[in-house]
């Protein structure tokens, strides 16, 4: 039986790809903004609620992979990045569920080729594989999927 894996970009508009033990891949973007009159923890409340109702709807989660950034363009997304990736890697740990971080060029290149590939490129690069990503979140989701089916020869 094959691993379930799940693949994340995250961010505000966490893009998301799951391939299924039956071997289907599924994905799609999740937004996390932060609601008008709410707390600012919310989101992050929110993006743990999510992950717990994909988890069920999996039936299980054998791995988790998550877009590791290093460089951020601003302080705010740097610091939406950080609680995201805290929340994630406290829920794997709650739930025992192995996880690991992959260096943004290293999706890239796996992906197109090139470790700066821009978000069109990335796109395109998932257009030909048979994906239809709606935007670049998810398109690095499903590159980061192809990215660890490589790596565990799933």
């Amino acid at each position: 039986m094959q691993k379930t894996l799940l693949a994340l970009d995250l961010g505000t508009t966490t893009g998301w790809a799951i391939l299924g033990r039956e071997g289907s891949i599924t994905s799609g973007s999740e937004s996390f903004k932060p609601h008008r009159f709410e707390g600012g923890g919310m989101r992050f409340l929110r993006f743990k609620r999510w992950l717990t109702e994909v988890k069920l709807n999996c039936e299980g989660i054998d791995a988790v992979y998550f877009e590791e950034v290093r460089r951020h363009l601003g302080v705010d997304a740097a610091h939406a990045y950080g609680g995201f990736m805290a929340h994630l890697t406290v829920w794997c740990e709650h739930h025992q569920i192995p996880y690991q971080g992959v260096p943004v060029g290293t999706i890239k290149k796996h992906a197109t080729g090139k470790g700066n590939a821009s978000k069109d490129e990335m796109i395109a690069a998932m257009k030909a594989l048979g994906h239809s990503p709606a935007d670049d979140n998810e398109a690095d989701a499903l590159a980061l999927l192809h990215f660890a089916v490589a790596q565990q020869e799933v």
